[in-house]
């Protein structure tokens, strides 16, 4: 019903900055909340950073006043904006929009590696 494009993932030295896209089709006018994922091997996938369709937003402590995520309801689009990037910020990274009835889509994922 909804369908998520992430784009913008690569490798980058630590310190440097990365920002992500995701462009949203379907049936846009169903999605509510939007948001970034991330799972880095062997863990749990884990909320980043969210976005409402008003422009409030809440994000992780680990990436407080590091990561911004931003949103242009105009394109469909939500952005996350990284900076001072550490090693540990290594993951794949997820798009994710919930419906207004609670419905969640995917993206497929891009992957961040940060090296040392």
């Amino acid at each position: 019903q909804v369908q998520l494009v992430e784009s913008g993932g690569g490798l980058v030295q630590a310190g440097g900055s990365v920002r992500l896209s995701c462009a949203a089709s379907g049936n846009i006018f169903s999605i509510d909340i939007m948001g970034w994922y991330r799972q880095a091997p062997g863990k749990q996938r884990e909320l980043v950073a969210s976005s409402t369709r008003s422009g409030g937003t809440n994000s992780a402590d680990s990436v407080k006043g590091r990561f911004t995520i931003s949103r242009d309801n105009a394109k469909n689009t939500v952005y996350l904006q990284m900076n001072s990037l550490k090693p540990e910020d290594t993951a794949t990274y997820y798009c994710n929009a919930r419906t207004t009835w609670g419905a969640s889509s995917w993206g497929q994922g891009t992957q961040v590696t940060v090296s040392s």
